[in-house]
């Protein structure tokens, strides 16, 4: 068997969908309406709060340059007045039930949550409906929403990180909309119109792309009644053909910004795989071999032992379709040439020399302890649940991964470097 398909069925078998006494034992209750509505029930009595997370299929993933940002733009106006309530009193019942409310447009998915006091679940489920099917969108509230948004989008590109990193994206993916900003461009946001709002909100609040996950200090068997009276009336309606993404287009080129800053930034890309695909989790313990805390490769070679680096870091978020793989530097102006050739130097370096079995298993528990400390809280349960059933993995995912984390070896991890470490594309912002 040759070392790719070894790779891929290994990792394969680690991913393979849980045992029933698996997904028991996870104290999660899975459930759809009549009218496809996804819902996910996780029993906890460690806290005395509870998080519901609602999340629809949506988000940049879906947008073109002209309605880049809509899907955000549109979760933030749709917090500032319902049918029942203005924008003021949604915030003052929020914190009545000891919680607080929020809405935001993501990269794969757009999400209404919420978190109150274990006794207020009802009420806190209620509020969530309420934003996210009963939304008035006021024009005056709109406007104002607008103005917010187009100044963070100022604020991005005033930043330095951020300005580096959304051109690093730009360049990486070309044509494919992960390259876009789930804030928008500054001319898409400033041509949507209440309208166009209220036509995206009604083409994505159908109810075959919703999930809702809630968890805490509850009762199954209440909260599938609580839940369908308050989203089993959503209409099923046609479902609408949803375009196909172009295909990334790596530049693969070298691009250098000039800013006013106080330190310079060095990212380098590759594009990877998406969360799915068998050669994920290796890609994910590579990219914590690379940058993974003060063990990872980078933080030793290039901080530590040559002191280029004020912060080094590698980043691969998770992506239902071709994910990235970024690695991270800050450092000073006068260090540019060194820095860059040095980081260039350890991501070249892996495919033909390997990696060692000791600092495989550091990455992997740099991978493992991670995963487990973001899940320590209700409202990340709550996440974590519905954002890997809406973007198809199933809400198992995560324990899935960590057995596929497990299985990872050097071998795997030299296999996948050689696979997807070439051909990088490069930004550096020097400071002006």
């Amino acid at each position: 068997m040759s070392g790719r398909r070894a790779l891929s069925f290994g990792l394969a078998l680690a991913l393979a969908l849980p045992t029933v006494a698996e997904a028991q034992s996870a104290g999660v209750s899975r459930y759809v309406l009549a009218n496809g509505v996804r819902v996910l029930v996780r029993e906890s009595g460690d806290a005395g709060v509870v998080a519901v997370s609602l999340q629809v299929r949506a988000g940049s993933r879906f947008e073109t340059a002209e309605t880049a940002g809509i899907t955000n733009f549109l979760h933030r106006a749709m917090l500032r007045g319902t049918g029942r309530r203005s924008g003021e009193q949604l915030v003052e019942a929020a914190e009545r039930l000891g919680g607080s409310l929020d809405a935001s447009g993501e990269v794969e998915y757009a999400e209404v949550r919420g978190s109150a006091l274990a006794r207020h679940w009802e009420a806190l489920l209620g509020l969530v409906a309420e934003v996210a099917l009963t939304p008035t969108l006021p024009a005056d509230e709109v406007e104002k929403e607008r103005r917010l948004i187009l100044s963070q989008i100022q604020t991005r590109e005033d930043n330095p990180f951020p300005l580096a990193f959304d051109t690093l994206l730009r360049e990486l993916y070309g044509p494919h909309p992960y390259g876009l900003r789930t804030l928008g461009r500054r001319e898409s946001v400033a041509a949507l119109g209440r309208e166009d709002l209220l036509a995206h909100h009604r083409s994505i609040y159908r109810p075959d792309r919703l999930v809702l996950a809630i968890s805490g200090r509850i009762e199954r068997d209440r909260v599938r009644r609580t839940v369908e009276q308050l989203f089993g009336g959503l209409r099923i309606v046609a479902e609408r053909p949803v375009d196909a993404a172009p295909a990334p287009a790596p530049t693969g080129v070298r691009r250098v910004l000039e800013r006013p800053a106080q330190q310079a930034q060095i990212l380098v890309g590759y594009l990877a795989p998406g969360l799915s695909e068998p050669d994920y989790p290796a890609v994910k313990v590579l990219a914590a071999l690379l940058g993974g805390g003060m063990s990872g490769r980078l933080f030793v070679e290039l901080r530590d032992n040559r002191g280029l680096a004020y912060q080094v870091t590698a980043l691969s978020p998770p992506r239902a379709g071709p994910g990235f793989l970024v690695a991270y530097m800050g450092t000073a102006r006068e260090n540019i040439p060194a820095a860059e050739a040095g980081m260039l130097r350890e991501l070249e370096r892996i495919p033909p020399e390997g990696v060692g079995e000791e600092e495989v298993a550091r990455a992997k528990a740099h991978v493992l302890g991670s995963l487990a400390m973001d899940r320590r809280t209700n409202a990340r349960h709550a996440w974590y649940l519905a954002f890997y059933e809406v973007v198809g993995a199933g809400w198992e995912f995560p324990e899935r991964y960590a057995r596929a984390v497990e299985a990872v070896t050097a071998v795997d991890v030299r296999a996948v470097a050689q696979r997807y470490l070439r051909r990088p594309t490069t930004v550096v912002l020097e400071p002006r």
